[in-house]
């Protein structure tokens, strides 16, 4: 019964509040190490997006999320709160600083509807008359603004509100800085349902999308109302996200700023273009599509879907920049050059041609363009003899850019899985997860693109066979993208829970293994996407948390500096275009770049995502290795001895 359970939960904050202000705690527990420490955190922060958006439940919102009284006051304060909740019908989940008397949450109040938002406003003047009474505030840590300014006489009384008055006359005569807004000098400030976000008369556009937004009820217009505004995004450093804000520094580059332009333009009053805002358009532009903030937000906006999204529809009808087609494409330029990659290797590498090359596929004269492998890796293992037939199955996906670019690494996987007694399997056929149509738009290609790999790889996921991907990108379109564009699809579902990176391969799949040590020192550079998706999806709250518990077992000692994005973000570091090459690097130079810099020699340096690897490759000259390679090195090392 969820009325008796949240009875439950203030009866407990009661006796904990009253134990600590008489000096007996009821229970409690140390946290004097890091990890755990860190843990607590983590689910701290993560209150927020925790009652926020809950599936099943109707929509909570601010308004009364931070009232505080003195710390004494407490624990008859909730008691009356919580009956107060009751009375109108509302149940919130209460957290926050019992330390400082301020309680958090958010309430599911009907903003929608006339009743809702008459039943909002009587329910505000009680809660307000009934904190006031106990000596607190509406606002114990958050602003006031136009959601609780019209409460400021009754809060502060009638000599500190004239106070206030008196303070905006001196510093804005005019009465032009926010007006309306906390302090009015021509009267009241507007009441809190006055400009309501939403209200009766929103009804954004629901328009046809290549996604299913299934978390948003299959709304793209909900999906950009997600944002709470917290300004998580907006952080000097610390996270993945979101890293052109933390180059540029400007709010339109930041996730919270990008989620506005999108409401505004659903919303339709003051963006009127629709798909076709050229205002939206440049929001999303230095968005580099590092799905951060999906794990770093407090209400998980993913930027990078919705970014995906618009493009589809913003290019409907118009033709793309060059470096679109260069390296949307890139999956059919590839498998087109892959019988005979001298050719495209010799106008991308040789001097003075390779400048042309540059120029028309849109890239920056700084970058240079990695070579085609003179042999793919599907080529490659055709070639190998069949080893430890009759071993437990497992299919290794052929990526574009390890089957074409790097197969050494693909190889280096082979060696490893079956030294670990698995039989290994490669799709020969078109296989590719579409990530780079992603980043510009191309979803009708995408969609297309899974249905022909859904077919090339019916074999193995309907028979239950994992299939280890080794490009943390790819990996996470196995877990997002496809079950997305298909929800009810429930091959893309089989596919998708059969998805593993190698790491976690080896933690759940192979636990038998004794992976070989390696007593070396490592830095290692987790991919965003990789790291946005563990965030959501493990239980140990761990970013690359199977890398570190395997780079455990062997021995090495690692270090991961807290990076953020490289900057490359796939082929957003390559672009001339806007200043892409320029804010790429800064993102890159940040903390990663000078810290493989300084990192002696000997560190190995790991980086599975192809494009950190060129990343670190073209600004430091370091060659970092794959998770893959790091393996494949302590049983080259362990043959030695």
């Amino acid at each position: 019964d969820s009325k008796a359970d949240t009875d439950a939960q203030a009866k407990r904050m009661m006796a904990h509040v009253s134990g600590l202000a008489s000096g007996r705690p009821v229970d409690m527990k140390l946290y004097d190490d890091a990890e755990q420490e860190k843990m607590i955190w983590h689910v701290r922060e993560g209150a927020l997006g925790s009652t926020a958006w809950v599936p099943g439940m109707p929509d909570t919102w601010p308004g009364w999320e931070d009232s505080a009284v003195p710390v004494e006051a407490v624990p008859e304060y909730l008691r009356e709160l919580r009956a107060l909740y009751h009375r109108y019908g509302y149940n919130p989940s209460l957290y926050g600083h019992l330390g400082q008397g301020c309680i958090h949450c958010r309430v599911p109040f009907d903003l929608y509807s006339a009743p809702g938002i008459d039943k909002y406003r009587r329910f505000m003047d009680e809660a307000v008359t009934l904190v006031v009474r106990f000596g607190g505030v509406a606002s114990g840590e958050h602003g006031d603004g136009q959601a609780r300014g019209q409460y400021l006489p009754q809060m502060f009384g009638p000599e500190i509100f004239a106070a206030f008055k008196e303070f905006k006359r001196i510093w804005d005569p005019a009465n032009r800085m926010n007006t309306g807004k906390v302090v009015d000098l021509d009267g009241p400030a507007k009441g809190i349902t006055d400009h309501l976000r939403i209200g009766t008369d929103y009804s954004p556009v629901r328009p046809s999308t290549y996604f299913s937004f299934s978390q948003d009820h299959g709304s793209f217009a909900r999906a950009a109302l997600r944002c709470v505004g917290v300004g998580a995004c907006r952080r000097a450093g610390g996270g993945t996200m979101c890293p052109s804000y933390m180059v540029t520094r400007e709010e339109k580059d930041s996730t919270r700023g990008r989620a506005r332009m999108l409401f505004e333009m659903m919303n339709g009053e003051i963006l009127k273009d629709g798909w076709q805002s050229a205002e939206v358009k440049d929001a999303l532009d230095l968005c580099f599509s590092c799905k951060g903030c999906k794990g770093d937000c407090p209400v998980n906006v993913d930027m990078a879907t919705y970014k995906a999204e618009f493009l589809s529809h913003y290019y409907e009808g118009r033709l793309r920049p060059r470096h679109a087609y260069a390296f949307g494409l890139i999956h059919r330029w590839s498998r087109l050059v892959s019988p005979w990659p001298g050719l495209p290797n010799f106008f991308t590498q040789t001097p003075g041609l390779r400048a042309l090359a540059k120029f028309a596929a849109g890239v920056h004269p700084k970058r240079s363009i990695p070579p085609f492998a003179s042999s793919s890796f599907q080529r490659q293992f055709r070639r190998r003899p069949p080893r430890n037939a009759g071993g437990p199955p497992v299919a290794l996906f052929p990526d574009t850019f390890n089957n074409y670019f790097r197969p050494e690494i693909a190889l280096a996987t082979v060696e490893v899985l079956e030294d670990a007694g698995f039989d290994v399997q490669v799709p020969m056929g078109d296989v590719c997860c579409g990530r780079p149509l992603y980043d510009y738009g191309f979803l009708k290609l995408a969609q297309r693109q899974w249905l022909r790999a859904l077919q090339t790889l019916q074999p193995y996921y309907r028979q239950g066979i994992p299939l280890v991907i080794l490009e943390p990108s790819c990996w996470s379109s196995f877990k997002d993208e496809l079950v997305d564009l298909f929800p009810a699809n429930e091959d893309a579902k089989r596919l998708s829970e059969l998805a593993f990176t190698l790491s976690d391969f080896l933690r759940r799949k192979a636990k038998h293994y004794h992976i070989p040590p390696l007593k070396r020192k490592a830095l290692l550079h987790g991919h965003c996407h990789q790291k946005a998706l563990e965030t959501l999806n493990d239980r140990e709250f761990g970013k690359l948390y199977a890398e570190k518990e395997i780079l455990d077992r062997m021995g090495v000692e690692h270090r991961d500096p807290e990076t953020g994005c490289c900057g490359m973000a796939g082929a957003f570091g390559y672009e001339k275009e806007n200043g892409h090459y320029e804010v790429g690097v800064a993102a890159g130079e940040r903390v990663l770049l000078p810290a493989i810099r300084s990192s002696p020699e000997s560190e190995l340096l790991i980086a599975d995502g192809f494009s950190c690897q060129q990343q670190i490759i073209q600004q430091t000259g370091r060659r970092p290795l794959h998770f893959a390679e790091v393996l494949q090195l302590a049983l080259r090392e362990r043959g030695k001895s």
